[in-house]
């Protein structure tokens, strides 16, 4: 610790002010701001990273501050990141899509660390990004899924027409005699080949 006096010459008279009589420096330390902040997003959430000093990086915790490019300071949103690593994440859901975002970051002492205490750094500089919209589906992906549901209820639509009109043939067959029913078969089966190509094209 420290001793701080401010001594000064007044009226030709010198005068010695106590101004701490114990200064500790490890007690009031006021940190540099951190560095080189950036930021990458995406549809679903915003990252944004930046750097401190490698022996002090176990010891500080942040408050990151973020707002709308276009609004005031005065009511930006607060964020502290979970843990002490010098980064933390913006889920999608508490930004605007293709609204643009400023953001800034500000570190001091962790107060789980007893060796040292400090206050608030200032800001940092600021990241700007911006929500990614969600990625349309194109039109030819759309038209491939579109054929794809409409190809199952017709194939299953033609095996039954087909089945039913098996089974009606089959009993036909059973009634009429033998000499009828070979051109009833053909003339049912032309029927069902001319309407299975019709719903085929």
């Amino acid at each position: 610790g420290y001793r701080v006096s401010l001594q000064g010459s007044f009226f030709g008279r010198n005068h010695v002010y106590i101004t701490f009589s114990e200064y500790s420096p490890r007690q009031h330390i006021k940190l540099d701001p951190p560095l080189n902040i950036q930021s990458n997003a995406s549809a679903s959430k915003c990252q944004i990273w930046w750097s401190v000093p490698w022996y002090l990086a176990e010891i500080l915790q942040y408050e990151l501050q973020y707002k709308e490019y276009s609004m005031s300071w005065e009511i930006a949103l607060n964020k502290t990141p979970p843990s002490p690593e010098p980064q933390i994440e913006i889920e999608a859901a508490e930004l605007r899509s293709g609204v643009p975002y400023v953001a800034r970051v500000r570190c001091k002492v962790s107060e789980n660390e007893d060796s040292y205490h400090s206050q608030w750094s200032e800001w940092s500089q600021t990241t700007v990004f911006q929500r990614a919209g969600v990625p349309k589906l194109s039109e030819k992906v759309l038209n491939t899924r579109t054929l794809h549901f409409l190809f199952i209820p017709l194939s299953f639509g033609i095996l039954v027409y087909l089945f039913w009109n098996c089974k009606l043939s089959s009993r036909s067959r059973q009634k009429a005699s033998p000499a009828l029913t070979f051109p009833h078969q053909l003339l049912s089966f032309s029927h069902s080949i001319i309407y299975t190509t019709g719903i085929l094209r």
